[in-house]
């Protein structure tokens, strides 16, 4: 019944146009009311409750310094010189293909897909129309191109969470991530150039883009050194908050130093974001900010504080029970992952429950990591009402019909299953 009040509090809020915290609110208090009629007293609820939102407590932090990274990449003119250098390799013919790719770069230099869908996903989809490219293989393939970067990103709240969750170290788990992401990533590849290629539209991209950057910016290779940091230094296993902040600081000196910002602005550009001083540049690249990460800090804070109630009350375990044998934990896992996606409305909440339902099927912590960055990550973007992929979508105003587009997304989670069938046919045979 608690789980039934929750999902019918969903519906009602997806269907009235509620924010997601305030139905996820109401599903704790729902939660809680269900703990104490367990038996559990209202002092160790919100005992439980804290230790879960505690265990997330990297994540929570890292949200200050994602905030301020996405602003100070803006003011530093660090996106805006990427993508100007990407531009000339851009061509109609195979346009999708390349929407897929630079996606992916500024998603993996950012590690937020939300960050990225409003940046260069705008840009994306305003190049898309500017040249008669179908709208739902443009934003197809953007929401492939962000959610790449969301999963396998140093830098990724998501690659975060699942590594908190799985106690396993965010750095190692890069190389095993890009490993089993290098087929699906390659098909998508050749799926989104061959569409364009197909397309019989061929007008030229519009340069107007690049002059609106290069008139706001001083576009040049020095902007580019905080994205090169963040590589460089994730390549040195550095942590992941020392090379953000690493990052920042550089961003920051070259907004005062380079781009001539005043030091008077940097709090209000930490806080709040990066404010453009025209609005047709503002429509393209403002945000980021502290207070930008505040909705999805509480998303998280609310639905970590549900693991623990769901651990000590054992509401999962007639499900849990339910899974199979680990000889199909790859399909089981997957069915999960759409379940936990479909009831939880975002990617937060859908892994911790993927996790505590599944954690059974898989003992080996770095194979469970795998487990869960090939399938809930990547699927609950793929849930219409889930803000993983309905935000992306409306920030770059690309169709709901875009979501049978993403093919990366749906590649990723078969790809990682037939693997799996392939080697129980070596091992059998």
């Amino acid at each position: 019944m608690a789980i039934l009040s929750f999902i019918a509090v969903l519906i009602v809020s997806i269907t009235l146009g509620f924010s997601i915290v305030w139905a996820l609110a109401a599903g704790y208090l729902i939660f809680f009311i269900h703990a104490i009629r367990s038996g559990l007293t209202p002092v160790s609820v919100l005992r439980i409750s804290l230790e879960g939102i505690y265990e997330t407590r990297n994540i929570l932090s890292a949200f200050v310094l994602i905030g301020m990274l996405t602003a100070t990449w803006r003011a530093a003119g660090t996106i805006p010189s990427v993508i100007i250098y990407a531009l000339p390799g851009i061509r109609p013919e195979w346009f999708l293909g390349a929407v897929f790719l630079i996606n992916c770069l500024i998603s993996f230099l950012t590690g937020t897909s939300f960050g990225s869908a409003a940046t260069v996903g705008v840009i994306s989809m305003t190049m898309a129309e500017s040249i008669g490219i179908s709208p739902v293989l443009a934003g197809g393939a953007v929401l492939s191109g962000v959610f790449f970067g969301d999963r396998c990103s140093p830098v990724s709240t998501s690659a975060l969470l699942v590594a908190d969750l799985t106690k396993t170290d965010v750095n190692g788990n890069i190389p095993m991530m890009m490993r089993s992401s290098a087929l699906p990533f390659a098909i998508s590849i050749i799926i989104y150039s061959t569409l364009s290629f197909l397309s019989d539209e061929s007008a030229p991209l519009d340069t107007g883009l690049a002059v609106l950057f290069r008139n706001s910016f001083r576009i040049g290779i020095i902007p580019i050194i905080p994205a090169f940091l963040m590589l460089f230094l994730s390549f040195l296993r550095i942590g992941t908050k020392k090379t953000m902040a690493i990052s920042v600081i550089a961003a920051l000196i070259i907004c005062i130093f380079y781009e001539e910002m005043g030091i008077e602005e940097i709090p209000s550009l930490l806080l709040f974001g990066y404010k453009a001083e025209s609005a047709e540049l503002g429509s393209i690249l403002d945000g980021g900010g502290i207070l930008s990460m505040l909705n999805v800090a509480l998303i998280v804070a609310i639905s970590s504080s549900f693991s623990g109630i769901f651990r000590e009350t054992g509401i999962l375990e007639p499900l849990k029970a339910r899974l199979g044998s680990g000889a199909m934990h790859r399909p089981a896992i997957v069915i999960v992952s759409v379940l936990t996606s479909m009831v939880s409305c975002n990617q937060t909440l859908a892994t911790m429950l993927t996790y505590q339902l599944c954690s059974d099927l898989e003992k080996d912590r770095m194979k469970m990591m795998l487990a869960l960055e090939n399938t809930v990550i990547v699927i609950a973007p793929l849930i219409p009402w889930s803000i993983a992929g309905s935000v992306p979508l409306s920030v770059t105003g690309a169709p709901m019909a875009s979501l049978a587009a993403a093919c990366y997304l749906y590649l990723l989670p078969l790809c990682w299953m037939a693997e799996g069938k392939s080697r129980k046919r070596a091992a059998s045979g």
